[in-house]
Formats: C-alpha cells, sequence, structure tokens
C-alpha cells in the first residue's frame, strides 16, 4: 500500500508543475491518463466556490480577485433555477442573474470555472434552487423521471446553453468542466435519471467534460458509469484515492466540495471552525497532489427570501439564516480572514515554480450608521390585497404565490379547546379579534393553542410565513408552504377562509404616514431615511426588533430574527448612496420598535436561547 501511495505521489505532484494561467491562449480541457489535461499537460487545481446569486453584481469583481489572490486557479459555481426561471417560460439572465457576464469576470480575473448548473444544488438555497412554481402540481415530484419535471428541467437547461456554451473552453471561454447532477446519491440510485440528465446537457451544447459528486458512502448510487465522479467531504486522501479508483479506474484526483466550517440556521449556535483544523486536512490533501475546491470559499449572503431549510430528528425544520458567511477564508463582506492567509501559504508550499499569486487587495471600508426613527407607518390590515375565498385554507401555491407570507382569516363559533394547525409551513402569529394570542413555530413543532371563545365568537386571522422551503433530502418532494393541510378547533375542521397574499416582491404599493399609530398587535411596515456623506458598507443593528424583514433603498436585504445567532444584516455599499437613503422594515413581533442603527462589524454569534420556544410548550389562552 505505501508503495502504491508513493507512486499515486509522485504522479499526482507532477500535475502541479505547470502553469495554469486562464488568460493564456488555451482551448483544450480534458480528463484523461489519470489527470486533468489543460492543453495536454497536467494541472492541479486549487478551487473555491463562490455563488454571483448571493454577491451584490457591483462586487463580483473585487469577490473574484480575492478568490485569486487567495491562490486560488479555479471557482465552482452553482447555478440557481429559481433565480433564472422565477416564473415558467420568464427567464432572467439580467442584472445580478447575468451568469455569463460573472464567468467572463472569472476568465479576465485568471480563473478556471466549474460549472454546476444541475437544476438541483442544495446550497442552503430555497429549494433547493428548484422553482416554487414546479409545486403547483402537488403530485410532481422532482429529481425524478416524471414527464412534467424532465420536459421543465430540459426546456430551463436548453436556456442554460444558449448562455454558457459560447464559455466553453474549447470555445475560447473559461468553462472546463459542467456538473450534471448534485449529491444524487443522499436521493436516489436511478442510473436511467442520471442518464436523463446527461443527454440533456449534450443536447443543450455541453460538450465538455460532465461529472457528478457525491461523499464516499453513498458514490455508488450518485454516480453514472462514464462520467467522471468527484468526492465530497472531508475524506482522508487514501479514501479519496482508493474512491476513485474504484469509481473511476484511477486519477484525476479531486475533492469538489471541502468545507471550511458550515452554515448556521435560526435558533442554533453559529458555527466556526479553527483555523489549525482548516489547514492540517488541507495539506494533508495537496502532499498527495489532489485537486480540491472549497466549498464555501466565498460564501456572502442569501438576500430576499431565498435562504433554505434542512430537516432532522433534532430540531425537524430548521430555516437557514440570512447570513451565508460561513466561516469562510474571505468573510461575508469580501475581506480576508486568518483562513485566507493560511490557504494562501499552503498554495505557495504546494504550487509549481513560476505560479502567480496576486497581491491581496486592500479590505473594504465599513462605517457605522447613528440611529435614526422609522417613524412613517404603513398598516398592512389596512391595506389588504384582493381576498381569495375558500371553504378550506390553500396553500402558498395554491394561490400562485412563491414567497413572503398569507394571511388566513375565519369566524370561530363558541367553545373550549385546542385550535390546532395541521402541517403548518412555518410560522405565524395568531390573533383573535386583531390581539395577538400566541405564535406558531413548526421549527419547534408548536402548531397548537387552546382557547376559550365567548358565546358571540371571534375572528381568527393566521398570518403565516414562508420560513424556506427544504433544501436537501426526501423532504424534497413535500415543500409546500403555508397551511398545506386542515385547521381544527374543539376537534372540529374549521372552514370558510378569507385568504390574502403578500408576497412582498416589492414595498412601493403600500402608502406610510406619519400619523398613522400602530397597531400593537398586527405586523407592521415602518420607513424612515438617514444620511451618509460617504458610502461604504455597514450591517444594521437587529437586536432590538423582534421578527421580520428589511429594505434598503428598495433592495430587499432579508430576514432578521431575535432568536439569533444572527442580529446584524449587511448592507453592502452599492445598495446604499451619497445623501438620503431609504429604510424599510416589516416587523411581525415588536411592532414598537421605531429606532434603529447601524454597526460597522457583523453580529453573527449571539444566540437568545431563552427566546427559544421548545416543542413541549403549551399556548392556553382564555378570550
Amino acid at each position: 500500500m505505501q508503495k502504491i501511495l508513493l507512486m499515486l505521489f509522485v504522479a499526482a505532484m507532477m500535475t502541479g508543475m505547470f502553469s495554469t494561467s486562464c488568460t493564456q491562449k488555451r482551448n483544450e480541457f480534458r480528463i484523461a491518463d489519470g489527470h486533468f489535461l489543460l492543453n495536454g499537460e497536467p494541472v492541479q487545481f486549487f478551487s473555491g466556490e463562490v455563488h454571483p446569486s448571493r454577491i451584490p453584481r457591483e462586487y463580483w469583481r473585487q469577490r473574484l480577485q480575492m478568490v485569486r489572490a487567495m491562490g486560488m486557479n479555479a471557482i465552482s459555481i452553482y447555478m440557481f433555477w429559481n433565480v433564472h426561471e422565477p416564473y415558467p417560460g420568464e427567464y432572467n439572465f439580467e442584472g445580478n442573474a447575468d451568469i455569463a457576464e460573472f464567468i467572463r469576470i472569472a476568465q479576465e480575473e485568471d480563473l478556471w470555472v466549474m460549472l454546476r448548473p444541475s437544476p438541483y444544488v442544495c446550497a442552503e438555497w430555497e429549494f433547493g434552487g428548484y422553482p416554487w412554481w414546479l409545486l403547483k402540481e402537488s403530485d410532481l415530484k422532482v429529481r425524478s423521471k416524471d414527464p412534467r419535471f424532465i420536459n421543465a428541467y430540459r426546456d430551463y437547461v436548453m436556456e442554460v446553453g444558449k448562455q454558457l456554451t459560447p464559455l466553453l473552453i474549447e470555445n475560447g471561454g473559461p468553462i472546463i468542466m459542467v456538473q450534471i447532477e448534485n449529491e444524487y446519491g443522499f436521493y436516489g440510485s436511478d442510473k436511467e435519471y442520471l442518464a436523463m440528465n446527461r443527454d440533456i446537457f449534450i443536447e443543450a451544447g455541453f460538450t465538455c467534460d460532465l461529472f457528478t459528486c457525491d461523499p464516499p458512502y453513498t458514490i455508488d448510487a450518485g454516480h453514472l458509469p462514464g462520467i467522471y465522479a468527484a468526492v465530497n467531504g472531508g475524506a482522508k486522501p487514501a479514501e479519496v484515492i482508493a474512491t476513485q479508483d474504484r469509481i473511476n479506474g484511477g486519477g484525476p484526483y479531486f475533492v469538489s466540495e471541502w468545507y471550511p466550517a458550515w452554515f448556521d440556521v435560526w435558533g442554533k449556535r453559529h458555527h466556526t471552525s479553527p483555523v489549525e483544523n482548516f489547514t492540517a486536512h488541507l495539506d494533508s490533501i495537496f502532499h498527495y497532489g489532489i485537486s480540491l475546491n472549497m466549498y464555501m470559499a466565498h460564501g456572502g449572503s442569501n438576500f430576499g427570501f431565498m435562504n433554505g431549510a434542512n430537516y432532522d430528528t433534532y430540531m425537524p425544520y430548521q430555516s437557514q439564516t440570512q447570513s451565508y458567511d460561513y466561516d469562510a477564508p474571505i468573510n461575508e463582506a469580501g475581506n480576508p480572514t486568518a483562513k485566507f492567509f493560511a490557504y494562501r501559504e499552503l498554495v505557495k508550499k504546494y504550487a509549481p515554480e513560476g505560479y502567480h499569486i496576486p497581491e491581496v487587495p486592500q479590505p473594504l471600508k465599513s462605517i457605522s450608521v447613528k440611529s435614526f426613527q422609522l417613524d412613517e407607518i404603513a398598516l398592512i390590515e389596512q391595506q389588504r390585497p384582493a381576498v381569495i375565498k375558500s371553504e378550506r385554507p390553500l396553500s402558498f401555491e395554491d394561490i400562485n404565490q412563491g414567497y413572503g407570507y398569507v394571511l388566513y382569516e375565519t369566524e370561530l363559533p363558541k367553545g373550549e379547546g385546542w385550535l390546532k394547525v395541521r402541517e403548518l409551513r412555518d410560522y405565524g402569529i395568531v390573533l383573535l379579534d386583531g390581539k395577538r394570542i400566541g405564535v406558531l413555530d413548526r421549527r419547534t413543532e408548536l402548531d397548537s393553542i387552546y382557547l376559550k371563545v365567548p358565546n358571540n365568537g371571534t375572528r381568527l386571522s393566521l398570518f403565516i410565513e414562508n420560513l424556506g422551503r427544504i433544501n436537501f433530502g426526501s423532504f424534497l418532494t413535500d415543500n409546500r408552504k403555508g397551511i398545506t393541510e386542515t385547521v381544527f378547533f374543539a376537534g372540529r375542521e374549521v372552514t370558510g377562509w378569507d385568504i390574502f397574499g403578500y408576497p412582498f416582491k416589492s414595498i412601493d404599493g403600500y402608502t406610510f404616514s406619519e400619523s398613522a399609530k400602530a397597531h400593537s398587535d398586527w405586523p407592521v411596515l415602518r420607513r424612515g431615511t438617514f444620511h451618509l456623506d460617504k458610502v461604504e458598507d455597514t450591517y444594521f443593528d437587529m437586536r432590538d426588533f423582534g421578527k421580520g424583514s428589511l429594505w434598503v433603498n428598495g433592495h430587499h436585504v432579508g430576514r432578521y430574527w431575535q432568536v439569533g445567532p444572527q442580529q446584524t444584516l449587511y448592507i453592502p455599499a452599492p445598495w446604499l448612496r451619497e445623501g438620503e437613503n431609504e429604510v424599510v422594515v416589516f416587523e411581525m413581533l415588536k411592532m414598537w420598535q421605531s429606532e434603529i442603527s447601524g454597526l460597522d462589524h457583523p453580529i453573527l454569534d449571539e444566540l437568545n436561547e431563552e427566546l427559544f420556544t421548545g416543542p413541549t410548550a403549551v399556548q392556553q389562552i382564555e378570550y
């Protein structure tokens, strides 16, 4: 075994003996003879994952320059189907969705591109990248041979091909490899389905090398014979080599996802990992000449409503935070951390002679913003959209809404007993005649309140939030939002619903007034302005607020929640301007809070455990 590993080490070290400049005239990439070959020469990839949808377009070049200065010669990119086809047949490849421009900038910054447009990405992103409208047909199965899914999938990939096949390496671009499925072994083992994926990408014009990726323990289920299979996770070098020898018949050896830390979820502690662990494992990988893609090199942010969620037995539903900092080498604001410099030194140690690593760009500065008032109010209970009437509750998808909030209202008769919402998705406040009496929370399996309703009955209002669709595992097919089954009171089904959708695609349609008085219990929109003499990044401090969303100059920054661990929201400088800036806050729990300020640093590790309501909590209300 030692002799085999020594031989592999010598062969793999040869892969790093050649310059890999993306801006040189290169026109061929192949996986052959146990190597990644650029114009016939072996190369070792020092790659990092970055997602353009998690970075403001104005910062794309700066982030890619940071990746290159870290010592990397390649990037890996997920594409999110729900970004590029928000509605059936309506394709978006403009602005922050201009993926082709991001790839062109990567080439200008001397980076090769491993493209991962597989419609399923996981990535802690809403529905794993799938568009919500697939769920309008409740029996449609994603990641399957269901013709309805395959047809929608094919149409999307054909559009991706139109955008990106001109940027394949053979056409003068930087794209060297394309992934056809993502960790499929966690989900299934249908080789016919995988072959359909392969054929769709070939039909779309992706004539480059194709690949899949899985950790060693699911790779047998997830790989397609004849397609290169990369390895995910923190496996030791010997396991990486043995796995790819068995599956691929030899090298090249490639860890396509290696994690410098982990993502965060609401209500659980912030994830970090010591730089010593980081360097020790990478050193062992690079020592054997194994190529590696770091997930994430720079995480960025889950702007808007695009965070995903996980599901496990310890916390059945886990909504991910707005920040996707990931304790990565390049932090959420695009600045270097200790891991950045540790990685840079490792590349210097293992890269071939003459390998160029640019100087590190100057860090981006951040500023504090003085406290200011959100003194204009929009009362959403008085500015309702058109009502939808239904005997039984309808899901978000049933009313053609993907994200945001839905208000359900009905009349409750006299009685006493439990109000139970079956299959609540995901969080809500409960009001009786406009008075808030409690909350519902899928994370903690809190779906019931005990009520005593008087003789004349009462108006029940359930204001429900989609906290992000599950992005991983078998629950991908069970991802509808809102009240997805039935509501019971005192053992009887509640019917006769008025339903109002609040997708909050923007907040332009709401009327604000300084004279309006916020009802103490209804969610409210608050608006205010602040002045800047100079524009730099900042972080709005949300610790005095309860739960909701924030917009700055019309940009939907994302969610905040007092439970933590994230307590600030990153505001990139390109979204700000000299002079007056507008902030709008949608608040669900602390409607009286009217003062806000900005810090020059993030708070990502402050968990308010006393606010965490566990699954055994009881809400009993006499009304």
